[in-house]
């Protein structure tokens, strides 16, 4: 492995160096007395505390993954992805790459302006591009040279620290108030925090050179604990200094006051132009590494693939650090990113959110494959992401939408790309903890109010017998559990084969949008092989409650046939039967005619099918018919009244057809009525005597011959009908 060890980098170098250049940066430099003058010395550090314990906690949890597995190119996006899959990291990674990549000009830039203030006449623009060039062929050059060339900025830095420790107090030094400030307009306190909480928000930098470290399981945590212990410690010092050798309005107006309290005044505008570069080089590092990870794992498009290659012995990603040069000059030449700014921060801070979120469920599943050497429990990581999500909010509301827009967008774009990963993530195993939990809920009585169809699809191939898997999709939608079941002669497939043919059943059925569980079992005789499955398929109280099955043609078939219809009535399993029409399958789903037979019988089973199907976007269109066949205009009324009466408490959109018979039998009827249905529901009768029951279904089937596409229905002699929808019990005849 090699690989893993290319560059050598160490915890100091590789971690604790950029972490710490970015946490002291300019708002350290240039906002830090307005923090002061504002909040006051004990507000201000309350402030400290506050951001830095947030921060502190998803150092926590960054710690926690990065113990847990290596962590390779791409830092904050490896994590994410391997933990809570490549959609989710991806969404997140893509726009983290931009927000480094943009974040390259907002440093040269800010460094330009600074260098105009003092040397006047330079023309800022041009500062600003030479600035981003120099740093990107820096980044260009060596990681581990750019590595180097911070450790001149930290000098610069810690020169800039040493002389303000060492300066005077102003003249009208010593009206610092403990909590507030005493100028005419008084910040709030939550405003002044969200202008200092991006200076602590620099703990990713080293996780972003995660792939060029040498050891990343042990430098990544004590180098970014590190970072943010020496940070802390750090900004609870400044205050102090600032409170007792400035004055309120000293600190509020003037951003350099920093520079009139040093024993030496240009140390602080060092420390500033080295905090600015040493943020630019830390993200031109980073960014490229986040575009090399997205462009391997396939999350970019096929056609953007190159930017995944790596240069030289220690892969560095100097095509990807060619195109963040690109981009970040093509900021700078607009120059003014005041606007996307508040969006940059805001993606920064969901990859925090993310990571926090990431290591909490890890944490609580207790997956036996997590197992970091640097343990955190699961509330702090949870606690950890609430304070992302709240400071986000404090900083800038509106950011905040749009960031999470952009993120769900990317989401979404990435899930319809069905991208295939060969490594697993946490999504499956928070699925069975939730699944094991709600299996356990669920034993017990039923519960009528909450009553659906699971189906027990007996289709065989599925390619041959679409129609009868996308009935029972219209029936279930994703909300009720569905499986498409096949029996298989015995001995015809070893087990090997059998999961690979449920695996591409399952792959064929996800394809055509058709969320279904796959079972394939093995007999002799197809239809004990399916009663076996009756019998025996489900987990605790999840089984199926309603077997679908396709009608047979075959005389010589028809007592196997019955008999199974039999025994899946006597197992209390609601039966459907679908007999197709292959000149006209659905028709044009417009219209569903339903037989009446009363609620007692098979109706309200067949009520309750046509309903679920009409709420199906294929067949939302459709016009529900409710027919019932009397004798004569006497009990024509009567019955009418009563079907308008079920439609209204069954609350189910259906339009009531009294059909008076007179000399006309049923068949006549039917055929004329239903002509032009698109599906015809049918109650079948208790299948009571074997021999009689052949012969029933032998009339039934030749009844179906010329009808549409029908559906014959068998409820279990326990579907209760009323208690399901709140219907009342005795409507019709």
């Amino acid at each position: 492995m090699a690989s893993e060890k290319k560059s050598g980098l160490g915890m100091f170098g590789g971690v604790y160096t950029p972490s710490i250049l970015t946490i002291l940066g300019v708002i350290m430099y240039l906002r830090f007395g307005w923090v002061v003058g504002n909040a006051g010395l004990l507000g201000s550090l309350a402030i400290v505390t506050l951001a830095n314990a947030i921060t502190f906690l998803t150092a926590l949890s960054i710690c926690a993954i990065a113990t847990d597995k290596v962590v390779r190119v791409g830092g904050a996006y490896y994590m994410i992805s391997r933990s809570l899959g490549l959609e989710t990291g991806g969404a997140v990674g893509i726009p983290l790459y931009f927000a480094q990549a943009f974040s390259v000009a907002l440093y040269t830039i800010g460094f330009a302006e600074s260098v105009v203030q003092v040397f006047g006449g330079l023309n800022q623009l041009y500062v600003a591009l030479i600035v981003t060039i120099l740093v990107g062929i820096l980044a260009l050059t060596s990681a581990s040279i750019a590595i180097k060339a911070q450790y001149f900025i930290m000098a610069a830095i810690a020169l800039s620290l040493f002389s303000l420790v060492l300066g005077r107090p102003l003249p009208e030094a010593g009206d610092i108030l403990l909590w507030g400030s005493s100028a005419e307009v008084t910040v709030p306190f939550w405003t002044v925090f969200a202008v200092f909480f991006p200076a602590v928000t620099g703990i990713m930098s080293g996780v972003n050179m995660s792939g060029d470290l040498k050891d990343p399981i042990k430098a990544i945590p004590i180098g970014t604990l590190a970072a943010v212990g020496t940070g802390y410690v750090i900004y609870m010092l400044i205050p102090l200094l600032l409170a007792q050798r400035g004055d309120t309005a000293s600190l509020i107006e003037d951003p350099l006051v920093m520079q009139r309290l040093s024993v030496w005044g240009p140390a602080i505008l060092l420390g500033v132009w080295g905090a600015t570069l040493s943020s630019a080089i830390g993200s031109i590092l980073g960014a490229p590494r986040v575009l090399q990870a997205l462009a391997r794992d396939g999350v970019l498009p096929p056609w953007l693939g190159f930017l995944g290659s790596g240069s030289g012995s220690e892969d560095e990603p100097r095509i990807g650090t060619i195109v963040t040069l690109g981009v970040a000059i093509a900021a700078v030449c607009i120059g003014d990113l005041n606007i996307i700014a508040p969006v940059l921060t805001m993606f920064f801070l969901t990859t925090y959110l993310v990571l926090n979120i990431s290591a909490g469920i890890e944490t609580l599943l207790q997956s036996p494959s997590f197992r970091p050497t640097f343990r955190v429990h699961w509330a702090l990581s949870l606690l950890g992401a609430v304070g992302c999500l709240g400071v986000m909010f404090l900083i800038n509301a509106i950011a905040t939408v749009v960031a999470a827009l952009i993120v769900t967008i990317i989401y979404f774009w990435l899930q319809r790309r069905e991208l295939q990963v060969t490594w697993g993530d946490v999504r499956r195993g928070l699925w069975m903890a939730l699944i094991s939990k709600a299996i356990y809920q669920v034993a017990g009585a039923e519960d009528s109010k909450n009553w659906r169809p699971h189906l027990l699809v007996l289709s065989g191939a599925p390619r041959k017998r679409w129609s009868l898997i996308e009935l029972a999709d219209g029936f279930s939608h994703n909300r009720a559990l569905m499986t498409v079941a096949t029996v298989l002669p015995e001995g015809s497939r070893d087990p090997g084969q059998q999961v690979k043919m449920e695996t591409t059943i399952r792959d064929y059925l996800a394809k055509r949008g058709v969320k279904a569980l796959v079972r394939l079992s093995t007999a002799d005789d197809p239809f004990v092989g399916a009663l076996n499955l009756i019998e025996t398929y489900g987990l605790g109280d999840l089984t199926p409650n309603t077997v679908l099955l396709g009608s047979t043609e075959s005389p010589e078939r028809f007592a196997a046939y019955c008999h199974l219809l039999q025994q899946v009535h006597i197992a209390q399993r609601n039966i459907i039967i679908f007999h197709e029409n292959p000149e006209r399958v659905f028709g044009r789903k417009k219209r569903i005619d339903i037989w009446w037979g009363g609620v007692q019988s098979n109706g309200g089973l067949m009520l309750m099918l046509a309903y679920l199907l009409r709420t199906d976007i294929r067949w939302r269109s459709a016009q529900i018919y409710l027919k019932l066949v009397v004798q004569d205009a006497t009990a024509a009324q009567a019955a009418r009244l009563n079907l308008e009466s079920l439609i209204s408490s069954a609350r189910i959109k259906a339009e009531p057809m009294v059909i008076i018979a007179g000399d006309r039998s049923f068949e006549d009827i039917l055929y004329q009525s239903s002509a032009s249905a698109d599906l015809v529901f049918l109650g079948m009768a208790r299948p009571h005597e074997p021999a009689d029951f052949q012969d029933y279904y032998k009339s039934l089937s030749q009844r179906a011959q010329n009808l549409p596409s029908t559906v014959f229905v068998l409820a279990a002699p326990d579907f209760a009908f009323a208690e399901v929808v709140g219907a009342p019990r005795k409507v019709g005849t």
